[in-house]
């Protein structure tokens, strides 16, 4: 009943989400291509190689969450050599990243919208063995219709924010029927395990594995490619500050504290690497109306002269930028709410400071701060002071880095847990 009343809503939920959908895609530019996936429709040639056998469907929303599929992907390669995969995104640069980077035996999509006709149509194409969600990714009818044809879900590297915990409780009615067909929820932490359960999902079929997302274990980082650029620009042995994810309003803290900090250290850098990088224009404005001379990663040809700001406005590459960094924020932490992955600044050894709204990583990050690995800031002052402290002493930037590498450790192996976990599902479900 509650199914049937969401497809019966369904299409007027689309009426009213769409403009603010379509808006959020044209800004994101790349919206037109192969967008007919959205729908369920899919080219004589993908439907050819699909049909060759059955595949394992990963669905990950963006670049966070294609970064996990992959590295879980690779993880289950190791177990299955002939393991075949669909992974299918939402975004457009979670598109373009996995495209780049998903090897041929990964065939790369847009995600179907879950409504019955469109989603009975991806099915059809996909022909999934099994259907592993990341993170947050919970659909009706995806599930359903999984269900009912005895393919395995799993939900890997499983967040729940306090936000979603909140609603799922008040929406409870409708949301347990779905949770209760998943046959797996891999969990980063131990006290997820009875939140999950709370919610209406078997205690059994929880399991508590860490986090994909913070296992440092087969995590390449390359930064070759950051290197030459900034010997390009002369400051390849400069001290960096380097913001990571940015948001609105953090651009301009960030260009602020800088100018405040000039006069001190006058050989200090800037990196600013927005969260969505259609808003690249807009933070160049920014910067520059806050008197910097900023140069952008794709368009270093251009650059004249000496410069005070490097602005990435490309995708995919945030965590090589990471491991040039000297002291590093990360974003939506301190004029937005839910914050981004220290993870990576973390794994290259660099020392992290974060605002007071981490409720994305409210795990990590308490424990993060308890143990001495990151400071945590509720301001543009305290986050200048903090910025000041690391930059003129070196021995507090190993510690922090030591701590947190210390809190990382207890994620490693998550990956190669939730891979046995998935190997075993189909034999623990029949």
């Amino acid at each position: 009943m509650i199914r049937f009343i969401y497809n019966l809503l369904w299409p007027i939920g689309l009426l009213f989400f769409l403009p603010a959908y379509l808006v959020k895609m044209v800004r994101r530019g790349g919206y037109r291509e192969k967008f007919a996936q959205r729908l369920g429709i899919y080219g004589a040639d993908v439907r050819a190689h699909l049909s060759k056998q059955t595949s394992t469907w990963l669905h990950a929303v963006s670049v966070g969450e294609v970064s996990i599929a992959l590295k879980l992907a690779n993880t289950l390669r190791a177990l299955e050599p002939e393991l075949h995969c669909v992974l299918t995104t939402t975004t457009t640069t979670g598109f373009a990243l996995a495209n780049k980077t998903a090897p041929s035996w990964i065939e790369v999509m847009y995600t179907p919208l879950d409504y019955w006709p469109i989603m009975r149509r991806a099915f059809s194409a996909i022909r999934p063995a099994r259907i592993l969600l990341v993170e947050a990714e919970i659909w009706p009818n995806l599930a359903a219709m999984a269900h009912a044809q005895r393919v395995p879900v799993a939900l890997v590297n499983a967040r729940l924010s306090p936000h979603s915990e909140r609603r799922f409780r008040r929406f409870g009615l409708f949301v347990r029927p779905t949770f209760r067909l998943l046959d797996l929820i891999c969990v980063q932490e131990p006290e997820d395990v009875a939140r999950w359960a709370a919610l209406g999902v078997k205690r059994s079929r929880i399991q508590h594995t860490g986090s994909i997302k913070y296992d440092p274990e087969n995590v390449e980082v390359d930064s070759t490619l950051p290197r030459k650029i900034l010997r390009q620009l002369n400051v390849e042995s400069r001290p960096i500050l380097f913001g990571g994810s940015t948001h609105p309003g953090e651009e301009e803290i960030l260009a602020a504290i800088f100018r405040e900090l000039h006069a001190k250290f006058p050989e200090l850098f800037l990196i600013v690497v927005p969260r969505h990088v259609e808003r690249a224009p807009e933070v160049r404005r920014v910067l520059e109306q806050r008197g910097l001379r900023v140069a952008s990663r794709t368009r270093l040809s251009v650059v004249d002269g000496t410069v005070d700001c490097l602005l990435i406005d490309s995708t995919g590459e945030l965590r090589n930028w990471y491991a040039i960094a000297t002291v590093a924020f990360i974003g939506k932490s301190l004029t937005a709410h839910g914050g981004q992955n220290p993870v990576e600044p973390i794994m290259s050894r660099v020392p992290v400071i974060f605002g007071p709204n981490m409720e994305n990583f409210a795990g990590l990050a308490i424990s993060l701060v308890a143990r001495g690995g990151a400071l945590q800031v509720d301001s543009a002052a305290t986050l200048q002071s903090a910025i000041v402290d690391l930059l003129t002493n070196s021995r507090a930037r190993e510690t922090l880095v030591a701590n947190a590498n210390a809190v990382l450790h207890e994620h490693t192996g998550a990956g190669a847990r939730t891979a046995k976990l998935i190997v075993d599902l189909a034999s623990r479900r029949h």
